[in-house]
């Protein structure tokens, strides 16, 4: 909770600040994937076009301001995955 509450003292940094960004890779499941793509679509149908990257994002912000209880039963809403890349078939 302590490398939380951190975060969360630091107010973001203006949008226009350069930002040092990382890159990153993951696993996500066929049907959660789909489900941005499906996102994708309903931002461009709203006449707001955004990234996979931007809906990810926006989401790390919505969970970030929900309160203990209401994230801990989102985390809860999500199945583990096995870590590391998936076999190729």
């Amino acid at each position: 909770p302590a490398p939380a509450k951190a975060l969360l003292a630091h107010p973001a940094q203006p949008a226009k600040a350069k930002q040092k960004l990382v890159r990153d890779s993951f696993t996500i499941p066929k049907d959660e994937y789909a489900v941005l793509t499906g996102l994708k679509q309903r931002a461009a149908l709203l006449t707001h076009p955004a990234k996979k990257s931007e809906l990810l994002r926006a989401g790390i912000a919505a969970l970030n301001a929900m309160p203990d209880k209401a994230f801990v039963a989102a985390l809860g809403a999500v199945p583990s995955l096995k870590t590391g890349r998936p076999k190729q078939s």
